[in-house]
């Protein structure tokens, strides 16, 4: 009877060390995100048809290019800020707060047609051979392709919102 008491008491133990941290980082995502988390149009541009894949995303996107990615006409700009580093080679305990800012903005005048912020956690597990939990905000599967559709619309298609 005193092991299985004991197992409890490190386990609950293990439980609160683990589990509240990782709670409580969630919760600083969420309030991180609150605060300019999200997706942002300032500016819709209409261009041709011609500038459009046949399933209606910019064809002129390349993720290889950095800035330049977008081509002569917009930067795209990337940041990355990291709240709280993750050592990779610790293991799935170690923990990482990041936020990326992703933005759009016109050469011709350096108009910030959008901007896209999304926050994580990763990691704060108990240690072992898995890969590490994460947890965004927002939680959508919203990504830069969708800032470039709601930025990028193709002449004669409506805004949609």
């Amino acid at each position: 009877m005193k092991k299985v008491l004991l197992l409890l008491l490190i386990s609950l133990i293990i439980y609160a060390v683990f589990f509240s941290e990782k709670a409580r980082l969630d919760r600083e995502v969420d309030r991180l995100c609150a605060i300019d988390g999200g997706i942002r149009v300032y500016e819709t541009v209409k261009l041709p048809p011609d500038k459009f894949d046949k399933h209606g995303q910019i064809n002129f996107y390349r993720p290889t290019q950095g800035e330049d990615a977008l081509g002569l006409e917009y930067i795209f700009k990337w940041d990355r800020h990291n709240y709280k580093k993750r050592d990779s080679e610790q293991g799935p305990h170690e923990v990482a707060i990041r936020q990326n800012h992703f933005k759009i903005i016109r050469k011709s005048d350096m108009k910030l047609l959008g901007e896209f912020v999304l926050y994580s956690r990763v990691g704060g597990d108990l240690p072992g051979p898995w890969a590490p939990s994460s947890y965004r905000c927002p939680e959508l599967e919203i990504n830069e392709y969708i800032l470039m559709h709601r930025i990028f619309i193709k002449s004669g298609r409506e805004i949609e919102g």
